[in-house]
């Protein structure tokens, strides 16, 4: 025996803010066990069984632009009873997902104050950022190298060409290969990745011609060693002992080796410049090197060195930003701790956290 529910209404609706592909039943909540189905051109097919208390159920098993109807079936011993059939209905993707509005809102304001500074960085060539004592002294460190007559050594540490410290490292690369190339002063770049050894030569071998000396390019210098973590450590320590670099910089992410290098780089007596985002490995370069660059100070290295508008502009963006998302985090703290001792205060709060939410 059938039944027809005329009092269980359910409605139907495109899933909002999604690829399409999805349609979005609703009904009141029920008491008993029912099963949803779905009828598209009088086939009809069973989604899912809908536990008590649920009300509605996400089907992302759909066609966009094909005309689908649903119903709930609700089996009592013998007796079968369905819902009234709700539809038709489509899924359609959708041009703009509106939960992600407060982030459309953000990224347009940094934009928007990015291109402003790269616009001011093109006019003022001397835009203030942070003065980095790690970058500043690289020529002197290269200074040091000539006076003593001594080759510098350069290292990625562990890292491969798709870690974003080792693309920075390599702007601090020809920065020092072009001093080098300057110079006359021969620089070693023994490599743990095959791929980062190509990436560095090209490198080198682009300054020493930018730097008029192309003659002086060995591509010897810049050699692979291992892809064995203590045994690339013992290689560059080899190397260290064996040249007596005046200058040594360690760039890059560096694992448990990093004390190891630094130390026999301290032993020799070179002045050591490293940079790393390892927070790990940071305090064992702080302890053994004369300076280090800290997490972002790396990626800074391209604009800090060589002044471009565009890179510098972006840094300058990047640090107002931050600076509007602290401000907006210590406003919020400051308005939810007030919202429990002024209840007015409270809707503010929850426009606060449902922006960041979303």
């Amino acid at each position: 025996m059938f039944i027809l529910l005329f009092s269980l209404f359910i409605k139907v609706k495109d899933t909002p803010n999604d690829a399409g592909g999805s349609i979005t039943i609703e009904w009141e909540p029920l008491k008993y066990t029912v099963v949803l189905q779905r009828i598209k051109d009088k086939d009809t097919v069973d989604v899912s069984i809908i536990i008590p208390g649920k009300s509605s159920f996400q089907d992302n098993g759909v066609e966009d632009g094909v005309d689908y109807y649903y119903r709930l079936k609700i089996l009592k011993g013998d007796t079968t009873l369905y819902s009234q059939i709700a539809g038709p209905v489509r899924a359609r993707p959708s041009w703009f997902n509106l939960s992600r509005l407060s982030s459309l809102i953000f990224m347009m304001v940094f934009g928007l104050i990015t291109f402003w500074y790269i616009e001011r960085a093109k006019r003022d060539k001397n835009l203030y950022i942070r003065r980095i004592a790690g970058l500043d002294a690289i020529d002197d460190a290269v200074g040091r190298s000539t006076e003593m007559g001594k080759p510098m050594l350069f290292s990625f540490g562990l890292g491969s060409l798709t870690d974003v410290v080792t693309i920075a490292a390599l702007s601090i690369l020809k920065r020092i290969a072009k001093k080098s190339a300057q110079y006359g002063i021969k620089i070693l770049v023994p490599n743990y990745d095959p791929i980062v050894m190509t990436a560095a030569q090209e490198t080198v071998k682009e300054a020493y011609s930018e730097a008029g000396r192309p003659d002086l390019y060995d591509p010897t210098n810049i050699t692979f060693l291992t892809t064995d973590q203590f045994g690339y450590a013992a290689g560059v320590d080899g190397i260290m002992l064996r040249e007596k670099p005046g200058a040594v910089f360690w760039q890059g992410y560096f694992y448990a080796e990093s004390l190891l290098l630094a130390e026999t780089g301290n032993a020799i007596g070179a002045i050591q410049i490293a940079g790393t985002t390892a927070i790990t490995q940071i305090p064992f370069f702080i302890a053994a090197c004369d300076y280090t660059l800290i997490g972002e100070e790396m990626y800074a290295a391209s604009a800090y060195l060589t002044r471009d508008p565009h890179l510098l502009g972006s840094i300058k963006g990047e640090d107002l930003t931050k600076v509007i998302i602290i401000g907006i985090l210590i406003l919020g703290s400051i308005v939810g701790t007030l919202s429990f001792f002024i209840p007015e205060i409270k809707g503010i709060f929850n426009i606060l956290k449902g922006a960041f939410n979303s």
